[in-house]
């Protein structure tokens, strides 16, 4: 049965039907709607919501649950994930799972209440100090945020990373039509992880910790992490491909920007053109492997992003000098529109334009 949701609050009740049941985090805007989707829907399922004293405040009580096993989650809008950095990296090196939502806003500061996509270096290299990464989903719309917490909740735990979704304040305010594609877990039948503190007396004592400081032990610590790095790059990436059998030219987008290319898509094959659009799903790890497969054939790439040029980095390193890569961006929530975006696209196939030239 389909029906009609905002994409915070179907990313809620997609985490709680995931099996999330601790929720801590502090208002900013425009993710406001998860935390008070989560005040009144968590402790319907036997969950506990905490409004925290500040976003520092939030990622150390997520430490702190995330510890016992329980599936836990925060949310902020990017200034408030910033002030998370130190917690995330802390919880990255104690190897604890949980999900973090970042629905981005305009900056850099306090920026505006904009939907952007400047926070992509932040959540893909890490964010915080020290050789970590995060398990990074990009939904392009309110279905995806109903689904994603779901997959984020089962890469999490498996590998023991943490995991992030990355949309925008768009994505976060539209509504649209959804229904329920992903298993709802029953809490009650998962199983403790043996390394977790857990809730129950009258077993082993269990220690979680971020660092050793015995000569040699923390660099051990980070390699052994390192190998399920590997892991996730070599069996979890996602990705979306549209026309790109035929393409001449491939535009590469995510999030919103990749809703406004397909549109592009449509208009320039609409006249002609034979565009396609490549759709990373996961932004780490990045799918750099099927991209530069599809460089084999197509020689012209256009990156479209609401940034400077943030996942630009990563084409270019995927495609390691295959193809000519071009570039059209707004950066401080400023909204791309299909024609401004076909109308570069036009000027590539038809008249020519410099490696790497921007529309400005």
């Amino acid at each position: 049965m389909k029906m009609l949701m905002k994409g915070n609050e179907a990313l809620s009740e997609g985490a709680i039907r995931a099996g999330c049941r601790f929720f801590a985090g502090y208002p900013i805007t425009p993710q406001n709607e998860v935390p008070e989707y989560m005040s009144w829907r968590l402790p319907e399922v036997g969950g506990s919501f905490i409004q925290a004293e500040s976003e520092v405040a939030a990622i150390n009580m997520i430490f702190g649950a995330a510890s016992t096993g329980i599936r836990s989650m925060t949310s902020s809008s990017s200034p408030g994930i910033s002030l998370k950095q130190e917690g995330i990296s802390y919880c990255a090196g104690a190897d604890l799972p949980f999900l973090i939502a970042n629905v981005a806003r305009g900056g850099p500061g306090l920026g505006n209440i904009a939907g952007a996509q400047g926070d992509y270096f932040q959540a893909t290299r890490g964010g915080g100090h020290g050789d970590y990464r995060l398990f990074v989903m990009a939904p392009n719309g309110v279905q995806e945020m109903a689904d994603f917490p779901y997959y984020c909740y089962e890469v999490a735990f498996k590998y023991r990373v943490p995991a992030i979704i990355l949309a925008d304040g768009i994505i976060g305010q539209m509504m649209e039509s959804i229904e329920w594609r992903t298993p709802e877990v029953d809490v009650k039948n998962l199983k403790e992880p043996d390394w977790a503190i857990g809730v129950n007396n009258g077993r082993e004592k269990r220690r979680i910790t971020s660092y050793d400081l015995r000569e040699g032990m923390l660099e051990k610590m980070v390699l052994e992490r390192v190998k399920r790095y590997k892991e996730i790059e070599e069996k979890e990436v996602r990705y979306e491909e549209i026309m790109i059998d035929d393409a001449d030219i491939v535009i590469v987008a995510y999030g919103t920007s990749a809703r406004i290319s397909h549109s592009v898509v449509k208009m320039a094959r609409e006249k002609g053109i034979k565009a396609g659009l490549f759709r990373p799903i996961t932004l780490w790890p990045y799918p750099k492997k099927r991209l530069f497969e599809i460089a084999n054939r197509v020689k012209k790439f256009l990156v479209v992003e609401m940034s400077l040029g943030q996942m630009l980095e990563d084409v270019k390193l995927s495609l390691d000098g295959k193809g000519d890569v071009y570039f059209y961006g707004r950066p401080g929530g400023s909204i791309i529109t299909v024609e401004e975006v076909f109308d570069y696209l036009n000027k590539i196939v038809k008249k020519g334009v410099r490696d790497y030239e921007t529309v400005k």
